[in-house]
């Protein structure tokens, strides 16, 4: 896996706090992928709480289950992503890396409303 993007200050002070500080630990280019992931994430949990788990952003669907999104050098990965529709599935195989993490190269665009309709099945899925 690759090494996470990280600040000098956050080699000195531990992981962020919050969300926001997470993301503007980020260098141009990388930043705006992630606030675009969140945005994402946002529309698709109207209400989610953001917090930070493990080290690395979340939008809760429930006080239990969320979807966390990560920077890294080269994608931007979500976590944890099980196996979802078939159709949806099908759009998302070619970004899986493990069973429930799916990585998006910034090279190759990264697909927002894909991770939109990713975060949407699954709180749907944890609020049946």
């Amino acid at each position: 896996m690759s090494e996470p993007v990280t600040t000098p200050t956050a080699k000195v002070m531990g992981a962020p706090a919050t969300v926001d500080a997470y993301v503007k630990g980020f260098p141009d280019g990388q930043r705006e992928v992630l606030e675009q992931v969140r945005a994402a994430l946002r529309r698709a949990v109207p209400g989610g709480e953001e917090k930070i788990r493990y080290g690395i952003p979340a939008v809760m669907f429930t006080d239990r289950y969320g979807i966390h999104f990560a920077g890294w050098k080269k994608h931007v990965g979500l976590y944890p992503v099980g196996e979802l529709d078939p159709d949806l599935e099908a759009e998302v195989g070619p970004h899986r890396a493990k069973k429930d993490t799916v990585q998006f190269f910034y090279v190759d665009g990264v697909p927002f409303d894909l991770i939109e309709r990713i975060a949407r099945a699954l709180a749907a899925r944890h609020r049946a």
